[in-house]
């Protein structure tokens, strides 16, 4: 059976699978006979390398730093097809996840670090969809304004069309300008080269602690309802944890954000900077949390102006 050449249908079809535990590389050593469950190995100038699991490398007594997890697409993929690594590993790039590539005669297989085993297989579902998730750059910000103000062109609190430009259309161009702007945490949502989502976290305080306050995000009408929305959601969670951000505040739908794990800031000790908000104003802890955190949430400064 040959394999797929056309790159839409491979992405289309990619069917990630991960392996159960840990693999690794390590450096053979020269004259030994081979021996163990060696699953791939490359012969180099230097020596040879093979790719086996953590547990047999070290009953071999291996020496190793690289800890895997092994993804497969299965897909059928021709050796000759052109453009599938490149997707790949620019998807996973943009998501700052590292990734060596082997290639079988019938899949090719992914090896990434395993403690962003899950964030990848994300990734990769999500690229089966054509959606790419990346950092904005400031020539987007046009094509993010137009978007946002088409996400909003209908109110979510009165269900009404919105006269004119939507505030949250103007509150985000006041947020690219600000002090408080992060831009690793200005996302975007990308599909066939056009940007169908966005999501931006700008600095928030309680009291002197640092972390996020989330939003505007948005989502083109057409794209709505189809997992865009979560992808942004868990993309700025994962980079939050990983930036060592205590926290993310929010002000939304309850039923809606509990699926992220957000909670009523008040049940946490932290208050709305409106009383009025009640439970809509949201937060998310991360592992760097601090014990006993009480005060007011404050956005940053265009969020005033509202």
């Amino acid at each position: 059976m040959s394999g797929e050449t056309d790159l839409k249908t491979l992405l289309q079809s990619l069917h990630p699978v991960a392996r159960d535990g840990d693999y690794v590389y390590a450096l053979w050593p020269h004259g030994r006979p081979l021996e163990g469950g060696i699953e791939a190995a490359v012969r180099e100038a230097e020596g040879l390398t093979v790719v086996l699991r953590r547990d047999e490398a070290d009953a071999l007594g291996l020496s190793y730093d690289f800890v895997a997890s092994w993804i497969t697409l299965q897909v059928h993929s021709a050796l000759e097809a052109v453009g599938l690594t490149a997707a790949v590993s620019a998807a996973l790039t943009h998501a700052g996840i590292s990734c060596n590539v082997l290639a079988g005669f019938h899949h090719d297989h992914l090896l990434v670090p395993s403690a962003d085993a899950g964030r990848a297989m994300d990734v990769l579902r999500l690229l089966g969809k054509g959606l790419v998730l990346r950092s904005e750059r400031p020539e987007d910000r046009a094509e993010i304004l137009e978007l946002t103000a088409q996400a909003f062109s209908v109110s979510p609190v009165t269900g009404e069309p919105v006269d004119g430009v939507p505030i949250e259309a103007g509150l985000l161009r006041k947020l690219f300008e600000c002090p408080e702007y992060l831009p690793e945490f200005s996302i975007v949502a990308e599909m066939g080269g056009e940007i169908v989502g966005h999501a931006i976290s700008t600095r928030g305080w309680i009291g002197d602690l640092e972390l996020l306050g989330l939003g505007p995000i948005g989502v083109l009408p057409a794209f709505q309802k189809r997992g865009v929305g979560s992808a942004l959601m868990r993309e700025t969670t994962a980079r939050a944890t990983a930036a060592g951000e205590p926290g993310i505040a929010l002000l939304g739908s309850p039923l809606y954000y509990m699926r992220f794990g957000y909670v009523p800031a008040a049940s946490v000790g932290v208050q709305p900077p409106e009383a009025m908000w009640g439970d809509h104003f949201q937060l998310l802890t991360l592992p760097a949390w601090p014990d006993d955190v009480r005060g007011t949430f404050r956005y940053a400064g265009p969020f005033s102006g509202l």
